[in-house]
């Protein structure tokens, strides 16, 4: 494989791990109070503090994923995150629906351990800087 084709699937790769963040974070900006609800109802404490943290996470995270910034900083706390919120949200065995966003969160986790790993490859914010 060539070095320009690598380049490309690692920026792609990141892109599309990216791209869920950034538009859930998007969805929560423009979806406070149904946001803070919801996170109150599956119990979680401070849910009006909480919803700003995870906003940063999620939009913040997608967007410096995507440009691969502090990509293996991000990418773990980003797989952090991907498991917490699998197990907190979607852990309901008896939910098949439910069960399948839980694995796409662990697969999701599992894409963002292999950045943590690799870095933010040659098309990156991380490799233009370290020039």
């Amino acid at each position: 494989m060539t070095s320009t084709v690598s380049a490309a699937a690692q920026a792609l790769g990141r892109a599309m791990l990216a791209l869920i963040f950034i538009v859930s974070g998007w969805a929560k900006i423009n979806g406070m109070a149904g946001t803070v609800a919801y996170m109150a109802q599956g119990g979680l404490p401070s849910p009006d503090l909480l919803y700003y943290l995870v906003v940063a996470t999620e939009f913040g995270g997608g967007i410096l994923m995507l440009l691969g910034f502090q990509t293996r900083l991000v990418a773990l706390l980003l797989a952090g995150f991907c498991v917490i919120s699998g197990v907190i949200f979607h852990f309901q065995p008896g939910d098949a629906g439910q069960m399948t966003n839980y694995f796409k969160n662990i697969a999701m986790a599992g894409g963002f351990l292999q950045l943590f790993a690799v870095g933010g490859g040659a098309w990156s914010l991380d490799r233009l800087l370290k020039r």
